[in-house]
């Protein structure tokens, strides 16, 4: 599939402003700016294996399409949800377990890159990712 391989992040869009909205304090925010975010995604049908390693943590994250199943951001942040698959795009509705808000996330190949898009309380934050 498409999203197969390692992607580090290469720049973002907005990124800081969707930390603040989602409550992440000023000096958490800087550094989670500058994570160095790899993401590696092996798909094998509607299961995804998908490991996070940045600056500040290595996670293992195994998923299947349209199964809910629980997450942590690197903030602590914990969230339950599912990832399913609309056409060539990957699209997760994930919610808070702290106050229920909802928190929506997308991935695609645009191009050369995966750009992964991320809205929460009306902002919209950009991540790209390359090879």
């Amino acid at each position: 599939m498409a999203f197969d391989g390692t992607w580090k992040v290469d720049r973002n869009e907005n990124y800081e402003k969707f930390m603040e909205a989602m409550g992440i304090g000023m000096m958490k925010r800087k550094l989670g700016a500058h994570d160095n975010l790899k993401i590696t995604i092996q798909q094998n049908g509607d299961k995804f294996n998908v490991k996070e390693a940045s600056n500040f943590r290595t996670i293992d994250i195994e998923f299947t399409l349209g199964v809910s199943f629980e997450y942590s951001l690197a903030d602590g942040t914990e969230l339950t949800g599912a990832w399913t698959l609309e056409g060539n795009k990957l699209v997760a509705t994930f919610t808070r377990k702290d106050n229920g808000k909802v928190l929506k996330a997308t991935r695609e190949i645009v191009g050369d890159e995966l750009v992964q898009t991320y809205l929460y309380e009306g902002v919209e934050s950009k991540r790209f990712f390359k090879r």
